[in-house]
């Protein structure tokens, strides 16, 4: 039986989705429709699907419906399997709230994710979206990619995903990777993480604030423009080689633009919070088989 779904398509600095309102989870979105609706020659195409659906209508938004959350965003990525958290797609999930007349921003807007509940605000750049409790672990990994003349190692970031950061020499070798095949990692995260190559800006720190550009490899996506969670990764691995003087603010260039990356005290420790654009760019209506 076919079902003809109305969607949105949305970005943050070039990061993009097919968001799919579904208030009441009464759509069946298995893996196979949304990997056709991401497909970017037979579908609409993104690096992921947001599904706008009600806390009390997913079973994974049982806990944050509890507090009063009414809004999840129910991530998949490009190839229809789950991810944990999107930052990038946090910005575009408010922005949709906003303009469909589902949320107001004059205050912090609440959202459930698989990796908690997120809070966003206005901000100079769009949006800012609290990410929460981060980690950075010591553990060895090596990181192999098309255009690295031997392996490298990887740095270990939790932001409610997994992420492998790997610092590179220079602009050129950043430029020069083919990220078109999968970096392989040793040994092989149990889940797969997201791989962000780094090189510092010239300064690295500029009145105040850390200046680093970046790619990345998502995880059952591919090369992407940006990524929200990678960004804030980067930002915390680099901070964590450069000591305790680093600077608590961070300024990441992407391929899609740039964004920043700010540490807060909190009373349960350290957040990173991660400030961006988003924008909608088109509506339509799809049948899917």
């Amino acid at each position: 039986m076919s079902q003809t779904v109305a969607f949105t398509k949305g970005h943050g600095t070039g990061n993009d989705f097919v968001v799919i309102a579904d208030p009441d989870g009464a759509l069946d979105m298995t893996e196979d429709h949304v990997a056709i609706l991401c497909d970017r020659r037979f579908g609409i195409g993104g690096d992921g699907l947001l599904r706008v659906v009600r806390c009390a209508a997913i079973t994974e938004g049982t806990d944050a419906a509890a507090s009063g959350v009414e809004w999840f965003m129910d991530y998949r990525n490009a190839d229809g399997s789950i991810a944990e958290m999107c930052g990038n797609g946090t910005r575009v999930f408010a922005k949709y709230l906003a303009d469909a007349g589902l949320a107001m921003m004059d205050e912090p807007l609440r959202i459930g994710t698989r990796a908690g509940v997120k809070t966003l605000t206005r901000s100079p750049l769009g949006f800012e979206v609290d990410l929460g409790r981060w980690r950075v672990d010591d553990e060895d990994v090596l990181v192999r990619a098309r255009g690295l003349d031997v392996p490298r190692p990887g740095q270990h970031a939790d932001l409610g995903n997994p992420h492998v950061v790997v610092a590179l020499s220079s602009a050129e070798e950043l430029d020069g990777l083919d990220l078109t095949v999968p970096p392989v990692l040793d040994p092989a995260p149990p889940t797969g993480a997201n791989v962000e190559f780094v090189v510092p800006e010239d300064p690295l720190v500029h009145e105040g604030v850390g200046r680093i550009r970046m790619r990345v490899f998502e995880r059952g996506v591919g090369e992407t423009l940006s990524c929200g969670t990678g960004v804030a990764a980067a930002a915390l691995a680099v901070r964590h080689w450069a000591g305790p003087a680093a600077p608590e603010h961070w300024s990441v260039e992407v391929p899609g633009g740039r964004l920043g990356v700010r540490l807060v005290p909190h009373a349960d420790g350290s957040h990173v919070l991660l400030s961006g654009p988003a924008t909608l760019v088109y509506t339509g209506e799809i049948t899917l088989a």
